[in-house]
């Protein structure tokens, strides 16, 4: 596990600095479509997907590794590269079918570990031992996308699984060694403050490696669209900021963040219209903790 202590120096234990001290050099994501769907898509357990996904499941960027890396390779030419499944269900298909595209990925010259996004109701323990396999020969963590804690909002936004599930998930996959990053979002309908920073709190008593905070967007294609058409996550920057940073001071250092933001192509975004200014909203949380003297876990217990 990291052991990055943050301070006034190092407020935030961020992901890009982790994998640049592990890997010796700038390291990227490519976030990759991996041709799979989803078990509230199919109607094995729902339809419509999460209320809040777009038609590509959450991965409105992802290409293929070729198309990523030559989109990349202008701005940083000599990095290494992660391959990032992350759009729609990446663990939802046959062991023999995972492995071969978690191979051919790792086969890619360039390609120094995997990233992989999914749920935690999709994760058998044939699948578990296949991921073991991997983690044991490369470098890998799994995105588990939770959300919420609170089980009306999960009901509400149709994810279809139960909070002991993910429980299980995360016992699991920290048993076998595998890094494990946590997606919460903030803003979803009917929650408070209070609700969100719960979620932040009851993550982060696991021993997880890394977590993503996401702003909800509402986005053309999503059921968010229509069940919630003048719905606003957060009525301004500054009121997201502020919450962003009451979270990262109850998260403890040693957590990787990797998001405290959410991309949406703009064109397809319809609220909040300004989470696209995504260098505006980052550099907003960092002076905020300046503002407070804070860093991230200083108010953890």
């Amino acid at each position: 596990m990291n052991t990055t202590t943050c301070g006034p120096d190092l407020p935030i234990n961020s992901i890009g600095q982790y994998l640049k001290n592990y890997f010796g050099k700038k390291t990227i994501k490519l976030s990759l479509d991996g041709g799979f769907t989803c078990p509230n898509r199919d109607g094995s357990k729902g339809t419509g997907g999460c209320i809040f996904c777009s038609a590509d499941g959450s991965g409105d960027f992802a290409s293929n590794i070729e198309d990523q890396i030559r989109l990349l390779s202008d701005k940083w030419p000599d990095s290494n590269h992660l391959a990032y499944f992350q759009n729609h269900t990446n663990t939802y298909a046959s062991v023999a079918e995972l492995r071969e595209k978690y191979e051919t990925a790792l086969n890619h010259p360039g390609i120094a570990g995997l990233a992989i996004a999914t749920r935690p109701d999709c994760l058998s323990e044939p699948i578990y031992e296949l991921l073991s396999e991997i983690n044991q020969k490369t470098f890998l963590w799994v995105e588990l996308g939770l959300q919420t804690i609170h089980q009306q909002t999960a009901e509400r936004i149709n994810r279809c699984y139960s909070l002991e599930v993910y429980d299980q998930a995360v016992k699991r996959l920290t048993e076998l060694g595998i890094r494990t990053v946590v997606h919460v979002i903030f803003g979803l309908p009917g929650e408070s403050k209070q609700d969100m920073l719960d979620s932040i709190r009851y993550v982060c008593t696991s021993p997880i490696f890394g977590l993503k905070i996401h702003m909800l967007n509402v986005v053309k294609g999503s059921q968010m669209e229509t069940l919630y058409p003048d719905y606003t996550s957060f009525s301004s920057i500054d009121e997201y900021v502020q919450l962003v940073a009451d979270a990262l001071e109850l998260i403890p250092p040693e957590i990787t963040i990797h998001r405290m933001s959410a991309d949406a192509p703009r064109p397809i975004l319809i609220s909040p219209e300004w989470s696209y200014q995504k260098r505006t909203i980052l550099n907003g949380i960092h002076r905020e903790l300046r503002k407070r003297n804070s860093w991230q876990g200083k108010n953890c217990t």
